[in-house]
């Protein structure tokens, strides 16, 4: 046998037959209560959610029901390998597939290569003394002409 049975308006508890009371408002919607309790926190505008005993305060902090999932399982994220500037993939994979002796005597070569550019590139360059700047060069903003304060007599 199946017994109808009603939700609560107010705090979401099952109403059985011959229990609760009924209110119907101006604009017809008809509510159901619990209790007389129920019935007259909603009249005074007393959200449900700030109760500990409706079910509304329950859901909003998560009590009661276990979900059956349990945790959502989070994803490990996979490795990807991208090509770098200057270097392709292919060519980025057959440098790893390298033997390590090689890379290494590889790496040296280059390293000297580079060494051998540095020192020519010094030689190239000509010190310019710190003290003397050029004699033409622009003034800072704001910071050069008469100060314009006072004493100063004309148009700006």
């Amino acid at each position: 046998m199946v017994i109808k049975t009603d939700l609560c308006a107010y705090t979401e508890y099952r109403i059985y037959p011959g229990h609760g009371e009924k209110f119907i408002a101006k604009d017809a919607k008809v509510h159901f209560f619990i209790s007389a309790k129920a019935d007259a926190l909603f009249h005074q505008r007393i959200k449900p959610v700030k109760l500990r005993w409706t079910q509304a305060w329950r859901r909003m902090n998560k009590k009661g029901k276990v979900e059956e999932g349990g945790k959502k399982k989070t994803r490990k994220a996979q490795k990807f390998q991208k090509a770098i500037v200057g270097l392709s993939l292919d060519d980025l994979k057959k440098k790893k597939a390298q033997k390590p002796e090689l890379r290494q005597a590889r790496e040296a070569a280059a390293k000297e290569a580079k060494q051998r550019a540095t020192q020519k590139k010094p030689a190239a360059k000509v010190a310019v003394p710190k003290g003397k700047a050029d004699k033409g060069a622009k003034l800072p903003k704001g910071g050069g002409g008469p100060k314009a304060g006072k004493d100063f007599k004309g148009k700006k």
